[in-house]
């Protein structure tokens, strides 16, 4: 079939930042993590570069709120093929960690089914199951959320420019999540139910622009504050929805490397 999206499409955009090694880094495409009605769901594991054969590493896992048929519709490629997908793994695979992506028709069982997964099979993998992130951005973060308060296990998350929760008695993110068709589990729920204890990464665009994010990025992360919760918040002044995308420069690239440093200091250090 031909690939009618153009060059700029945001579907082609990687991330705005490079390291050196990313070019080392290994790809094992393809590992079955569960059954599916139309065949095997897999993973995509990135590694960094030169990892011994019996060396176990910690791992940051992309995660999608959106099925695969669906984000195909609306992006012309699954999740894991995304450029943001990609680089963005290659980019954690550079920093030490093995970056995880996967393929998904039901984004809240699988998510779950893919760290019983990485847990369950740390040692063929390569992974050590007991030091594992989460990275999500736009309307995958309600799932990151939902995953972070069903399993404490989770060592830490990078939200980027994300739909949080709804304030009591809102629907404001519930019903925005519903048009773009993405899943959430998180519906209804508040922040007294993550976690205390989970080192969180907020990513925050100055000039967001979709209807009601900004909003529930801002009360959640003064909730996070007033609750003392461990929370780096960073914010993007003059940066756009997909910023680390869409707006090359010295604040993209800033935040992408205390985002990769933060990471690296709750899975790697």
């Amino acid at each position: 079939m031909t690939d009618t999206r153009p060059p700029d499409h945001i579907s082609k955009r990687p991330v705005v930042y490079t390291l050196p090694g990313m070019d080392r880094v290994t790809v094992r495409r393809g590992v079955e993590y569960r059954a599916g009605a139309e065949g095997p769901l897999t993973l995509d594991l990135y590694y960094p570069a030169g990892l011994g054969a019996r060396t176990v590493v910690p791992a940051v896992v992309f995660v999608s709120a959106g099925s695969d048929p669906g984000v195909q519709k609306a992006l012309g490629c699954r999740f894991q093929e995304l450029a943001s997908t990609v680089s963005w793994a290659t980019l954690v695979a550079a920093s030490g960690i093995a970056g995880i992506s996967y393929r998904t028709l039901d984004p809240a069982a699988d998510i779950r089914a893919v760290l019983w997964h990485l847990r369950a099979s740390g040692a063929t993998l390569q992974i050590d199951g007991a030091r594992i992130g989460l990275w999500a951005s736009s309307g995958n973060v309600p799932l990151a959320l939902s995953v972070l308060m069903e399993d404490p296990a989770i060592t830490c998350a990078a939200l980027l420019y994300g739909y949080m929760l709804d304030a009591e008695g809102s629907t404001d993110v519930t019903d925005a999540l519903k048009t773009w068709g993405f899943h959430n589990p998180a519906a209804g729920r508040s922040i007294d139910a993550l976690p205390e204890n989970v080192p969180l990464f907020l990513a925050r665009a100055g000039r967001e622009h979709f209807p009601h994010l900004q909003d529930a990025l801002d009360r959640f992360a003064v909730g996070a504050l007033a609750r003392n919760r461990p929370l780096t918040l960073v914010n993007h002044s003059t940066g756009r929805h997909a910023f680390d995308l869409l707006d090359p420069g010295v604040q993209s690239s800033a935040l992408v490397r205390q985002l990769l440093a933060f990471l690296a200091s709750h899975l790697v250090s």
